[in-house]
This record gives C-alpha cells, sequence and structure tokens, in this order.
C-alpha cells in the first residue's frame, strides 16, 4: 500500500486550504461527519436496517459536502463572518432630534 502525501499549506502566510476547503470549512465539514456518524449509530440501534441507515446518512453526508463546499467557495475564508456581521447592522439609524449635532465641544 503506497502511502499518500497531503500538502495542506500552500505557503507563507497562505490560509490554510485542503482539497478546496479554506479556513474554518474543514472544521466544520469534520464535525459534520461526527455528527452523522453518531446518527448512524443511533439510526443503527434504533432496530433500522443497516440499508436505510446508509442510505439516510450518504444522502444527509452528500447534501452536507454539496453544502460546505458551497459555501467555501461562496464566502471564502472570512466571508462567512463578515456576512453573519453584516446582518446584524442596522439599515437605517434615525435620530427624532438635532439635538446630538448641535452641541458644542
Amino acid at each position: 500500500m503506497a502511502n499518500s502525501v497531503y500538502q495542506i499549506n500552500k505557503g507563507i502566510n497562505q490560509p490554510i486550504e485542503f482539497k478546496g476547503l479554506k479556513a474554518q470549512y474543514i472544521w466544520y465539514l469534520g464535525g459534520g461527519v461526527v455528527v452523522l456518524l453518531v446518527l448512524f449509530s443511533i439510526l443503527y440501534f434504533i432496530g433500522l436496517p443497516s440499508l436505510v441507515c446508509v442510505g439516510i446518512i450518504g444522502g444527509a453526508g452528500t447534501l452536507l459536502v454539496m453544502k460546505i463546499y458551497g459555501m467555501s467557495n461562496k464566502y471564502g475564508e472570512h466571508g462567512l463572518m463578515k456576512a453573519l456581521a453584516r446582518k446584524q447592522v442596522p439599515k437605517t439609524i434615525r435620530s427624532r432630534s438635532r439635538r446630538i449635532f448641535l452641541r458644542k465641544k
């Protein structure tokens, strides 16, 4: 069996990238795989047939990978955090009084 060597860092001061996933999305995918593993074990212990469990987990895993790769391509390294922060900025700021602008320093 040949040893596989994966290059993780593309260079100095570059974000971590593995198989096209950037930065925090690697962790999101790892966490999703762990959740799918726990879900599979729960479904199996409930008594569902193993082929049904594999089908459910396979479909959910496919959706997970597609969604995370899509977010990685759409938002990039820091874009998801910026998009979440942008939602918290108010669209307008209303001032019902001019007093704040007329104050002398």
